[in-house]
């Protein structure tokens, strides 16, 4: 267990439990496409990123190859990151609307971005057993962050990490397990789980998820982080 996040940012970053991965984020950055060569790539396991006083706090699968595998900071450098930090910046939880690198000067107010998985995976899809190497760390998190009330699962294998998390961290476990949906929302221990499709391109390019459904999720995550926020404080 760890003390404090940054803390906690250092054993994930040192993190080699699962080869596989260890090895293709380390090809992949030593090989990268004709648009990313000379760029010096982060090529580690990916920390957390944002307000350690955040209620709202969101869940991706993995580090993308040449996104947060290149820049270091979780969802920065890609199209899917592109969607997500403008969303955010929308709703009041970001500084800015673009994350482009690591001290690009943007900072997040409420909210923390983590994921399940926390190297970049081949195909976009870690094994059950690299899910569950890395679900302590997405553990360590929601427990580290102590103001944290929502929970926003992008996409179907974040849902399933969030619930995971949840019942290791002792919020509590639903019986039967609650399918993922966009907008889906149940309330585990002193969280509320929120679905969201994922900002991934083959999302956002066909319009299965436009720009007014993230940012609805988003304004529900901040009504119901506010409201929890109040009961915890009148000792509800």
């Amino acid at each position: 267990m760890s003390d404090s996040l940054p803390e906690l940012a250092d054993a994930i970053v040192g993190c080699r439990r699962c080869p596989r991965l260890v090895e293709w984020r380390e090809a992949v950055a030593a090989d990268p496409p004709r648009r990313f060569q000379g760029q010096a790539y982060w090529a580690r396991p990916l920390p957390g990123f944002g307000d350690p006083g955040a209620g709202v706090v969101l869940v991706g699968l993995a580090p993308a190859a040449h996104g947060a595998n290149r820049t270091g900071r979780m969802f920065t450098g890609d199209r899917s990151g592109e969607w997500l930090y403008a969303a955010l910046h929308r709703a009041g939880l970001a500084s800015q609307a673009r994350s482009e690198r690591r001290d690009d000067g943007l900072r997040l107010r409420g909210a923390y971005v983590t994921a399940v998985n926390r190297c970049a995976p081949p195909a976009n899809r870690p094994t059950t057993v690299e899910r569950d190497n890395c679900l302590p760390y997405l553990v360590e998190d929601l427990r580290l962050l102590r103001r944290g009330r929502v929970l926003i699962a992008l996409g179907s294998f974040a849902w399933d990490g969030a619930l995971r998390a949840l019942r290791e961290l002792g919020e509590g476990t639903l019986r039967p397990k609650p399918r993922f949906g966009h907008g889906a929302e149940v309330a585990i221990g002193r969280f509320a789980l929120l679905g969201c499709y994922h900002p991934s391109q083959q999302n956002t390019f066909t319009g299965r998820l436009t720009e007014a459904m993230l940012d609805q999720v988003l304004a529900r995550a901040r009504e119901l982080a506010r409201s929890r926020a109040s009961s915890s404080q009148a000792g509800y």
